[in-house]
């Protein structure tokens, strides 16, 4: 007679056993439903009955199955989009070509799944028009040698709107700079124009800066000039001072002495003189010697 194993099974394990297993089985399927392990690189958004409940990040969490669902998992590491090429239009009306590098980061990963669609089209399109919008503010030049200011400027204008999307924008720069050959060679012609601009004014410069050492040594000249003449004058009034003083004190001996000593110098000034050949002497100037021989042995005598 053939034994049917399903029965001999139920009829030895019996009713309760039954109810006990499923039992297990529905907890253990419970617990596995429950308990979320969340990855260091992502945070989970939970909804409770089609609604945001709350964002799980990293680590253990328990949720209610089957009323709880984890509806997105959210990359939180840094995300580079692609480097984009944009045509944009300087203060001077050149057309240019740049290369953008953008990266960035989810804060809010509620706000990045319930705020917009298509987060990367976003960014990639709120970067166009702002670099469009930054560049045109500024000349070829000030492209070139002040990346690092516009560059910030990207990242304060786009922080606004990044925050409205969960997102933070990390890095947003000018990588690469093209322009066609026309422009190339009209910002050739304007680099050159500013250059022989720039030699001019300081050649202008340089010709005033030394105009004006030229006339401040002038000046120094005459009043050293001026200064001497005072020095002078002050030794001469000093010397005719101590003349009348000894008139006064020895009356026409200290006269008569004053004018022989001047005559005896006039007269070496004439014999020293290298055009002078033969050098008469009035009968008057001989007496001057005597004159000034006789007072320094009245000196001494004295």
């Amino acid at each position: 007679m053939p034994i049917d194993l399903h029965e001999a099974f139920f009829s030895d394990v019996g009713g309760p056993n039954i109810a006990l297993i499923v039992l297990a089985i529905v907890v253990f399927i419970g617990l596995t439903k429950a308990v979320k392990i969340v990855p260091q690189s992502q945070n989970w958004v939970v909804e409770r009955m089609g609604k945001y409940r709350a964002t799980l990040p990293a680590g253990l969490h328990l949720i209610i199955p089957l009323i709880d669902h984890v509806r997105h998992k959210v990359d939180v590491l840094e995300r580079p989009l692609p480097v984009e090429e944009l045509s944009v239009i300087t203060s001077e009306n050149a057309p240019l070509m740049v290369h953008i590098s953008t990266f960035y980061r989810v804060l809010q990963p509620e706000f990045t799944v319930y705020r917009i669609r298509d987060i990367d089209a976003a960014v990639m399109t709120t970067v166009t028009g702002t670099v469009r919008s930054i560049i045109g503010g500024y000349d070829f030049d000030s492209i070139q040698s002040r990346r690092s200011e516009i560059n910030h400027k990207l990242i304060e204008d786009l922080a606004a709107t990044a925050e409205e999307w969960g997102i933070a924008i990390t890095r947003c720069e000018i990588v690469d700079v093209d322009f066609d050959p026309t422009t190339r060679e009209a910002m050739h012609k304007q680099m050159n124009a500013e250059r022989e601009r720039r030699a001019v004014i300081a050649k202008a410069e340089g010709e005033k800066r030394a105009a004006e050492l030229a006339a401040d040594a002038e000046l120094y000249v005459a009043q050293k000039k001026a200064e001497a003449r005072r020095i002078q004058a002050a030794a001469e009034a000093e010397a005719t001072r101590l003349v009348g003083e000894a008139i006064a004190a020895n009356g026409k001996e200290a006269a008569a002495f004053e004018i022989a000593k001047q005559q005896v110098n006039g007269l070496s000034q004439v014999a020293a003189s290298s055009n002078a050949k033969l050098v008469v002497i009035p009968y008057e100037g001989t007496s001057a010697f005597n004159v000034v021989s006789e007072l320094i042995s009245f000196s001494r005598d004295k």
